[in-house]
């Protein structure tokens, strides 16, 4: 082999090599789930949320400007169509107070705002999240009819793709056989922890 051929092979294979270390780094990125929640076993009394008597509540958590949370929107707008009547559901965004009012409704607000039986808020400084232990944009927390945690966790299977998975399966489950025992799953998405929010004063 020539010389011009030799370099042509070596950055070839650089270049393959290079390609190839990308594709890992994106799979592991992607399969890499976010810090789990730690809830508490009851639930928070100081949570502005209301409960319904007689109802199970969903709380999802979520950064407004996280595209991981994209899928947990739509894995939420599927779960709602088997679970109406069942649960009240909330999603709260996250807002910081240093940034311009309307900063959290972005088109995940408004994307949860359509799904029927959702309702939307904002989450003044994540005081909400750090009532509920969150710290990964898309975590999810159902109580039972008496305030017991159910459930915590994320209902995508990896960060931001759409598709069966365990967290939403165990949800539904849950609301249907409400005496099952809790669950969790990992949570792929955005932290929810930043300078100056409540949540990470935890």
């Amino acid at each position: 082999m020539t010389k011009r051929g030799v370099l042509f092979a070596a950055a070839g294979l650089c270049w393959g090599l290079l390609v190839a270390g990308g594709l890992t780094a994106m799979s592991t990125y992607e399969y890499r789930p976010g810090l789990a929640a730690t809830p508490p076993d009851r639930w928070p009394t100081a949570s502005r949320v209301d409960r319904t008597a007689g109802l199970a509540t969903l709380v999802m958590l979520v950064h407004p400007r996280c595209p991981c949370s994209r899928a947990s929107i739509e894995e939420l707008d599927r779960l709602m169509a088997r679970a109406q009547g069942l649960v009240t559901t909330y999603v709260l965004f996250l807002k910081p107070p240093e940034l311009p009012d309307d900063w959290e409704k972005t088109d995940l607000w408004r994307s949860a705002a359509a799904i029927p039986g959702v309702h939307v808020m904002r989450d003044d400084d994540g005081a909400e999240a750090a009532r509920f232990g969150a710290l990964t944009s898309g975590q999810v927390v159902l109580y039972d009819t008496e305030g017991r945690l159910l459930f915590s966790g994320g209902i995508t299977a990896s960060r931001g793709h759409s598709g069966d998975n365990e967290g939403r399966s165990a949800i539904i489950a849950l609301l249907a056989h409400p005496g099952r025992t809790r669950h969790g799953s990992p949570v792929f998405g955005c932290s929810l922890v930043g300078p100056g929010s409540a949540a990470a004063a935890r």
